[in-house]
């Protein structure tokens, strides 16, 4: 017992537990959005396009949360605006919008050597390294994201199912679609420097999909989620820590291997849920 419990006596290792845990508490909980959707690739995309935010902010001289966030929200927009189009599907736009934006953040990084803000924590993740102004963020981003879906909650339900629909029931699509936009890149922002832009995008997806296993109803699917996500940061720094493994990465194992879990225990017809998600809006059952 007293092996279990000795990380607890470092402060380093009670911030790094309390950020991965509302990290993946945040991402489980907008991942119901970004699967629900048929945009699970959006994550790993939109992820990948604010490193070039982050690296532009710096070069700028513009703080980093606002830089990388709004390049975020611009990115998110953008792959919205053009997946709108029938010629063009969404994975096409994620595709040329976020491969350019991490291509120009790499440009920039050939050209300017020097950066004060560590660049490999955001590609790789150092969640037992985040600083104090990291979990403000975080926390604060959280709070914030759980006002707004509590509050638009009807909004973002119609939106997710069925944008024409929602027209009709005097629910603005876009509106909702920037706001959820808005969503997604700040989420993936206050997490970015946790996880890192490689394991960000598991994040949010693996819990979701795990609770569309269990459930039909979009209300529950929202308190699985989370509660999956968080729980995968609790147990992963703590398996972590003991194994020395690297932090981010084993929060992700511990989300797959509960995917494996409920796969196996509910049967295949299961995932069939996940993909009449892909094919049809309609398949879960609001409530």
């Amino acid at each position: 017992m007293n092996t279990l419990l000795e990380p607890f006596d470092y402060e380093f290792f009670r911030n790094g537990l309390l950020v991965a845990t509302l990290a993946g508490g945040l991402c489980g909980l907008v991942g119901v959005f970004v699967v629900l959707r048929g945009m699970s690739y959006i994550g790993h995309g939109l992820s990948h396009a604010i490193f070039g935010g982050a690296v532009a902010s710096y070069v700028l001289s513009v703080n980093f949360y606002l830089g990388a966030g709004l390049w975020g929200f611009v990115s998110a927009l953008l792959i919205g605006g053009v997946s709108r189009r029938r010629s063009i599907g969404a994975d096409a736009a994620i595709g040329v919008i976020t491969t350019a934006s991490f291509a120009v953040g790499l440009a920039l990084i050939s050209r300017y050597h020097s950066f004060t803000r560590n660049f490999e924590a955001a590609l790789f993740g150092n969640v037992l390294g985040v600083t104090t102004s990291d979990l403000l963020v975080l926390a604060a981003v959280t709070a914030v994201t759980v006002a707004i879906i509590f509050l638009r909650y009807r909004a973002l339900l119609f939106t997710t199912f069925d944008a024409d629909v929602a027209d009709v029931f005097g629910v603005r699509a876009a509106r909702a679609d920037a706001l959820l936009a808005l969503i997604l890149a700040s989420s993936i922002i206050a997490t970015m420097q946790i996880l890192g832009v490689t394991l960000v995008a598991a994040a949010l997806v693996i819990p979701a999909v795990v609770a569309r296993m269990l459930t039909n109803s979009f209300s529950r699917m929202l308190f699985l989620s989370s509660g999956i996500g968080a729980a995968s940061g609790f147990v992963g720094i703590n398996l972590s820590y003991h194994l020395d493994i690297s932090s981010g990465a084993t929060v992700v194992l511990v989300a797959a291997a509960v995917f494996v879990v409920v796969f196996a225990a509910t049967g295949r017809r299961r995932l069939g849920r996940i993909a009449q998600v892909e094919g049809s809006a309609s398949a879960p059952i609001p409530g």
